[in-house]
């Protein structure tokens, strides 16, 4: 994308940021809480066919229950590749196969558990701050760049490097609400 004046640089900045925002929210999205979501399935690979391949394209899973992750097998022969996968996938879940079903309960969290993952949720929001933060930087050169061949003034400059620092405060504390969220939902018991 040729940046060519400070709309474009600011769209430009906004849809980095957005992207930082939403890897965040998917990776808390993975950790898991005393509850049974979908979303802590993810990111589980299967070995099938010779190849590695998401969960998702050889199962479907569903929440019957709220402490129960059910996942459906499409092919009989998958099953235990996906319980395997399931199992070595570190998210401390035990499965359970019965032919193309696999049940997934979901063990209460211990208070240790519940610090650490709390710790992980933190380092998730740290590597957003930080990549919202070199966006800013990155941001910050092209405003010197413009400045320098001319395209806007010095006051200018001073000008959108300031609205740049505000949108990067703003997508900071976006992220500083997400990781509160996990937190709440984490610590709930």
């Amino acid at each position: 994308m040729a940046l060519n004046n400070y709309a474009d640089l600011k769209k430009d900045l906004q849809h980095k940021m957005d992207v930082s925002i939403e890897h965040a929210k998917k990776e808390f999205s993975g950790l898991r809480t005393g509850r049974a979501s979908t979303s802590l399935l993810e990111n589980v690979v299967v070995e099938a066919y010779g190849a590695k391949m998401p969960l998702n394209q050889c199962a479907s899973v569903s929440v019957p229950e709220p402490r129960l992750l059910s996942v459906s097998v499409w092919d009989k022969g998958l099953a235990k590749a996906v319980e395997k996968g399931i199992r070595e996938a570190n998210l401390g879940l035990n499965p359970m196969a019965d032919g193309t079903l696999i049940r997934v309960p979901i063990p209460p969290l211990t208070a240790e558990r519940r610090t650490e993952l709390t710790k992980v949720a933190h380092k998730y929001a740290e590597n957003a701050r930080i990549a919202i933060r070199n966006v800013r930087r990155d941001g910050n050169e092209v405003l010197k760049k413009f400045e320098k061949d001319h395209v806007i003034s010095q006051d200018e400059h001073r000008k959108f490097g300031e609205e740049v620092q505000k949108m990067t405060d703003q997508y900071i504390a976006k992220v500083d609400e997400a990781l509160k969220h996990k937190e709440q939902e984490i610590t709930q018991v």
